[in-house]
């Protein structure tokens, strides 16, 4: 049963329902865009609490670069930029590549080994 409406009501009503219709519609999409999607493990890691291995290479990359000039000659030795070498091991804000950790492990191993590869 339905009440009686004043026709100039009625078109008031059909247009709130309309949009309240549209509104139902529109929450739905946003809510199943919003939707939490899964975590792509491909993408692309920053240092800090995520990284613990390359924390505790580059505790021994600073060890090892304390001495003058040591900095200097690694970054000529890995063809990067004193201020890149300096991001990666005390700035937090940049990872290295691949290659670049390779060759600064080696760099560290020959250091250790009383060699000098970057001279």
């Amino acid at each position: 049963m339905s009440l009686p409406v004043h026709p100039h009501l009625q078109i008031w009503l059909n247009l709130s329902g309309a949009l309240a219709d549209a509104a139902v519609a529109g929450f739905s999409e946003i809510k199943s865009a919003l939707r939490s999607r899964r975590r792509a493990s491909y993408r692309t890691r920053r240092p800090g609490a995520e990284s613990p291995m390359w924390n505790a290479c580059a505790i021994l990359l600073r060890e090892a670069c304390r001495p003058y000039g040591t900095k200097a000659r690694l970054a000529r030795y890995l063809g990067v930029p004193r201020q890149r070498l300096n991001d990666f091991l005390t700035g937090h804000s940049r990872l290295p590549d691949a290659e670049l950790t390779l060759r600064m492990l080696h760099w560290l191993a020959e250091t250790r080994a009383g060699r000098d590869p970057s001279r």
